[in-house]
């Protein structure tokens, strides 16, 4: 099953946002954050994968811990196309483009991380858009962006514009009392 929203080729903006109305679908928990994520065929302009934190029950078989966007987005797809999560990047279309409203996560304490999970994938995305860095953290203690550029994969932050970032952080902090800092290196 795809999605054919009525989103013009290349219009990130619109993409991050559909990545954000899923973040609103993750249940308020702090101190966890509220994240989206969305999975693009760049060529046809298709989403193919859409998925929330906590959107899929946790402690799957041989995999700990709560599911993440990314990691719900990978599940589907891997269901839908008959193989394992390991095997995905072989049915991904060429283009495969992932935007997720937080930095994916390159440490967690029970099951396989985010960054983990895109390099198992062999290059299978190429690029990764980004709402926003993990808050609370200094970067050193989360280096999943430079992890994955590190690898080859063009990662690109679209927390320039000051309005665009507080939306985010508004979705990705919902339930927390405080608002979480984000560091920038």
């Amino acid at each position: 099953m795809s999605f054919r929203p009525p989103i013009a080729p290349g219009d990130h903006q619109a993409f991050m946002e559909v990545a954000m109305q899923q973040a609103q679908l993750s249940p308020p928990c702090p101190p966890k954050f509220c994240v989206g994520a969305v999975l693009v065929d760049a060529d046809k302009n298709e989403i193919i994968a859409a998925g929330y934190y906590q959107e899929l029950p946790p402690n799957r078989p041989g995999d700990p811990g709560t599911t993440h966007a990314e990691q719900c987005c990978f599940i589907k797809v891997a269901e839908r196309h008959g193989v394992p999560e390991a095997d995905i990047g072989a049915v991904f279309p060429r283009n495969t483009v992932l935007y997720t409203t937080m930095e994916p996560c390159s440490e967690r304490p029970a099951g396989r991380n985010c960054v983990d999970r895109i390099l198992a994938l062999n290059g299978a995305i190429k690029i990764i858009y980004v709402g926003v860095r993990k808050p609370d953290v200094v970067a050193g203690e989360n280096n999943g962006i430079e992890r994955l550029r590190k690898s080859g994969i063009h990662v690109l932050m679209m927390d320039d514009e000051v309005e665009f970032r507080e939306r985010v952080l508004e979705v990705t902090c919902a339930g927390h009392e405080t608002r979480p800092t984000v560091y920038y290196p």
